[in-house]
């Protein structure tokens, strides 16, 4: 495999265990989220963002791989974005990573998406989650 096509997957796969712990919050039992809110804090802050920032610092580039951009940078921007929308101070001292987002918010087609009325979700709310617990039975 090409050390590119490497790269890409392994961040893609890494930011896979902080996305499934933010996606999965508000699935949790109200006694559970304070502990699951400090786990997520500890990891973006300590572990995840902070080896995603060390990256773009290493080589000066403005992708995480290579000066292109490809689905490792998609996945972490909406990271950030989940990231935001739970705890904006988490981001505070990132600054590469802000970039990062600013870069690839910008670009037409994502601009686009994350206008209202656009199709992307919002997060979920009590409403909306008590719904999916009537259809899912869970």
């Amino acid at each position: 495999m090409h050390w590119l096509s490497f790269r890409i997957d392994m961040y893609s796969e890494g930011m896979a265990d902080l996305n499934e712990m933010i996606l999965h919050l508000p699935l949790c039992p109200p006694h559970e989220k304070d502990a699951k809110m400090t786990q997520i804090r500890e990891k973006t802050t300590n572990r995840y963002f902070p080896a995603f920032e060390k990256v773009l610092k290493s080589h000066g580039q403005h992708y995480l791989v290579g000066n292109r951009l490809s689905r490792a940078d998609i996945h972490l921007v909406e990271l950030i974005y989940y990231v935001e929308e739970i705890d904006p101070s988490l981001m505070a001292n990132f600054p590469l990573l802000k970039a990062l987002k600013t870069r690839i918010s910008n670009l037409p087609p994502v601009k686009k998406f994350l206008q209202p009325g656009s199709q992307r979700k919002p997060p979920i709310d009590a409403k909306a989650l008590e719904e999916a617990r009537k259809i899912f039975k869970f």
